[in-house]
């Protein structure tokens, strides 16, 4: 196990109802907030009106900024970069799931820099002063609610990048507020958030137990409440249990002592700047691809990975066989939720590989991910076995 610092102020405040506490939250760090949020669900499910409502009584002005989509867009980013400035927003709360989210980071930190928020999100600056974040999670996927991270997509240049921003200083979790959510996508942030998880489950730092178990708990945990929340949609207990797993697998604490991969994610990432498609549909495509090509560099870690999570009995005669059977069994896994395996369901030709690769290595050097490092002709035969 590595050495480690963790640190995660984040304040979360979970269950029934909680959302009712945000106008007192709010008032505690500014005075001034921009509302920002999606489109139409929040309004339609008498969301909005109760958010605005406990402003007023709480004494905070408001202003708002929709249009949030998914891969959100540095466009909009922008705009409420402007907007912030124009109307001396001290605070921003983001009404929704990861998109908004990471909107919302990414105007908190460019609202009090002299160049373009763009700057951060290749590298050239790094984020020094912000302004603080709020949130109200309307779906669990992302984990962008504790972590500080935000994902934004420059749609014009077909490029889609993150930065360490901020971490929110609280973040409101009512698991009823995703009850309206629909299948697919309850089922693109179950793989959005095991995902989260098995980046840092691959590692190659050894003596990792207690963050192995972690994540095994986790993952299973996501596993075994997906189709309960498909079959009814109201059951409370699945959705929280949901909920509470895409927080815990993206705020950190399942990374400590550990160093993780993320060249799924990666890879990912160049295919939504392609198509727009859902970052979780593209995660259940790439990660079942990546393993299948990586897995002979350490087939005792898949081993345990397709033991522990996927039930699979144990081939000591044949440890690769193990470790192959629980990767099809997540295949199956992703397919029996709705989500897509093969890049054709989600409209990537043959003909936008050398685009994905070009992008994946034009901001990562020579390699890409830490499990094990690949080259362009790596993420191409990756590519491939996703076909």
């Amino acid at each position: 196990m590595r050495d480690f610092t963790f640190f995660n102020p984040t304040k979360i405040i979970f269950g029934k109802e909680v959302q009712k506490v945000v106008g007192e939250e709010t008032k505690k760090h500014g005075k001034k907030v921009l509302l920002h949020y999606g489109g139409g669900h929040i309004k339609t499910s008498g969301l909005y009106d109760e958010v605005i409502d406990l402003m007023r009584k709480a004494g905070v002005d408001t202003i708002e900024l929709g249009n949030v989509v998914p891969n959100p867009r540095l466009t909009l980013v922008r705009e409420g970069i402007k907007l912030c400035r124009k109307e001396g927003v001290d605070f921003i709360l983001a009404v929704g799931g990861g998109s908004v989210i990471d909107s919302a980071k990414a105007i908190a930190a460019g609202v009090l820099y002299s160049g373009d928020v763009w700057d951060f999100f290749t590298g050239t600056a790094v984020p020094d002063q912000v302004l603080p974040v709020g949130v109200i999670l309307t779906i669990p996927a992302a984990g962008s609610e504790t972590s500080p991270g935000s994902v934004i997509t420059d749609w014009e240049n077909g490029n889609k990048r993150d930065c360490d921003m901020l971490r929110p200083v609280f973040a409101i979790l009512n698991p009823e507020l995703t009850f309206t959510l629909p299948p697919y996508q309850t089922a693109c942030g179950a793989s959005d958030i095991m995902a989260h998880i098995m980046e840092r489950y691959f590692t190659r730092v050894s003596n990792v137990d207690l963050t192995d178990r972690l994540c095994e708990a986790t993952l299973k945990t996501v596993i075994n409440n997906v189709h309960k929340v498909l079959n009814d949609p109201y059951d409370y207990d699945a959705r929280a249990n949901i909920m509470w797993a895409g927080t815990i697998a993206h705020n950190d604490l399942l990374s400590t002592g550990r160093i993780a991969d993320w060249a799924s994610h990666m890879i990912q990432h160049e295919l939504s700047a392609i198509n727009d498609v859902a970052h979780g549909a593209g995660l259940s495509v790439i990660f079942p691809a990546w393993m299948k090509y990586v897995l002979k560099s350490d087939v005792s870690r898949f081993v345990q990975f397709s033991v522990r999570v996927w039930n699979v009995e144990q081939s000591f005669d044949n440890p690769e066989k193990t470790a192959v059977e629980g990767i099809e069994r997540m295949e199956a896994f992703f397919r029996s939720i709705g989500l897509p395996t093969r890049l054709g369901e989600i409209d990537i030709r043959e003909s936008d590989y050398e685009r994905i690769i070009s992008n994946c290595k034009r901001f990562d050097g020579d390699s890409v991910g830490n499990y094990v490092k690949l080259s362009c002709g790596d993420i191409r035969r990756i590519l491939e076995l996703a076909q």
